[in-house]
C-alpha cells in the first residue's frame, strides 16, 4: 500500500485552498498526470468524478466521491472504481495568520502490482509535484494574504 502524508504552509485563506481543491473540474488544466476529468454528480455536500490519469506509458481511469465539509474546512475523498483496490485522500485548511496550513494524507493500493510498485517508487516525487501544482495555482488565481496585508498598510 502506498502512503503519503504533508503538513505545508502558504500564504492564501482556508476558504480558497479549499474552494481550488474542490474545483476538480479545474485539475486538468494544473496538474500535469491528469488527462481528463470529468464531473458527473455535484451537491454542496459531495460530487463524484471520473478521471483519467496518465503517467508515462500508464494510462488508467477511476471514479471517486469527493465529500466538501466546508464548515469544517475539511475534504475527504473515496475511490469508487478503477485500477486500484483502495484509495483515500483527506484534505485539511487550517486558519493561520497570514494564510493557511494544508494538512494532505492519501493512502492507496494499486490491483496491478507492476502499477504499485512504480508508484511506490514515486509517490514522494509524485506529491511534492502535486503539491507544487496546487501552490502555483493559487498563486495564479488568489493574491497571498502578505501581499494584500502590506498593499493595505
Amino acid at each position: 500500500m502506498g502512503h503519503h502524508q504533508e503538513r505545508t504552509f502558504v500564504p492564501f485563506t482556508p476558504t480558497q485552498m479549499f474552494d481550488l481543491v474542490a474545483a476538480v473540474e479545474d485539475y486538468p488544466r494544473f496538474i500535469p498526470w491528469i488527462e481528463a476529468l470529468r464531473v458527473k454528480e455535484r451537491k454542496a455536500e459531495h460530487l463524484v468524478a471520473d478521471m483519467i490519469v496518465k503517467y508515462t506509458i500508464f494510462r488508467e481511469s477511476f471514479r471517486s466521491r469527493v465529500a466538501l465539509d466546508r464548515p469544517n474546512m475539511a475534504i475527504d475523498v473515496d475511490y469508487i472504481r478503477g485500477p486500484l483496490k483502495s484509495l483515500s485522500n483527506h484534505w485539511r485548511f487550517e486558519k493561520e495568520p497570514n494564510g493557511c496550513t494544508i494538512d494532505f494524507c492519501i493512502d492507496f493500493e494499486f490491483k496491478n502490482p507492476l502499477l504499485q510498485t512504480v508508484a511506490n517508487q514515486l509517490i514522494d516525487k509524485a506529491f511534492r509535484r502535486l503539491s507544487s501544482a496546487f501552490t502555483d495555482e493559487a498563486h495564479r488565481r488568489y493574491q497571498p494574504i502578505a501581499a494584500t496585508a502590506s498593499k493595505t498598510a
